[in-house]
């Protein structure tokens, strides 16, 4: 008798063989469909990430930088000045559209900017998310508040020219 060759005779194949054979190459394609269902919140989440640390980003600079430029003005219309051109550019640079500026002085009581007090400046602005559409008001539920405070002492000898 000759040795028989595998290859050649004739399979009898089970139902779980049968199955497997007819799942060949779906995992490769569940892959592909679960990593791209994954893959896509994960990318807005981190633009969304990217525009939140942005905006705070500049919020922060304009605020210290504001609280700089009008604690060392030589007078009130200067302080103005200085903090309406420091602040446009800060919005330039950092992309930031609306912002809402404060400035508050300590102690309580003073007139804002004066010699020897403490200059609170507070910038607020927000971060609308990205492909919220502007339909029912989902454009304003959905942006982040970021605001932003730096203090910063106004020299004794302010205003004196």
């Amino acid at each position: 008798m000759r040795p028989s060759n595998p290859s050649t005779e004739p399979r009898n194949t089970t139902a779980a063989e049968a199955l497997s054979e007819d799942e060949e190459g779906s995992a490769a394609l569940e892959f592909i469909l679960v990593g791209l269902l994954m893959l896509v919140p994960l990318v807005y989440l981190i633009v969304v990430l990217g525009l939140i640390q942005q905006q705070s980003l500049g919020a922060e600079a304009g605020a210290r930088h504001v609280a700089r430029a009008v604690s060392t003005a030589t007078d009130a219309a200067d302080a103005r000045d200085r903090a309406a051109r420091v602040l446009a550019s800060v919005s330039d640079q950092y992309g930031i559209d609306d912002v809402d500026l404060s400035l508050r002085c300590r102690p309580a009581g003073v007139e804002c900017p004066s010699a020897g007090a403490t200059l609170v400046v507070t910038v607020h602005t927000t971060v609308a998310l990205p492909l919220v559409p502007p339909v029912l008001g989902w454009d304003r539920a959905a942006s982040i508040p970021v605001e932003a405070t730096a203090a910063h002492k106004v020299s004794r000898f302010w205003g004196s020219g």
